[in-house]
């Protein structure tokens, strides 16, 4: 009996304990077009760089895959990168020509949004849905 209960309580438990890493599906829809490639940089709560991403066009979205990520606090920016030239392309008064934008969503007036605003939590499998901005 006593072995029964210790059973039902470990798999109870199971999956709290063997889900420490989930799976973080970003959306980016609103793109001009199919041309170039999203290049995407995630960050942890303290904006250092985790990884960098860069994924093909469909339809005028961009889904990025990320496996395996800890539970905890993240941000992420990203841009359009139009000619595949691996740099967000400025007019003369360093305005975007091309498409970007930041995790939930968020815009900044007159630059980039606080990176306090661009922070989200993951505690399980997740998909955010951003639309990208253009000037």
């Amino acid at each position: 009996m006593k072995k029964l209960i210790i059973i039902s309580i470990l798999l109870l438990l199971y999956p709290s304990i063997s889900k420490s890493q989930y799976n973080l599906t970003i959306e980016i829809g609103s793109l001009r077009n199919n041309s170039g490639e999203v290049l995407l940089e995630l960050n942890d709560e303290n904006g250092k760089m985790i990884n960098g991403f860069s994924e093909k066009i469909v339809d005028n979205k961009c889904v990025i895959m990320v496996e395996n990520i800890k539970p905890g606090k993240y941000a992420f920016k990203y841009f359009h990168d139009e000619n595949k030239d691996k740099k967000l392309n400025t007019n003369i008064l360093g305005i975007p020509k091309e498409g970007y934008g930041f995790s939930n969503n968020a815009k900044g007036k007159f630059g980039p949004p606080s990176f306090r605003e661009m922070i989200f939590k993951v505690n399980q499998d997740s998909l955010i849905k951003c639309k990208s901005s253009y000037l």
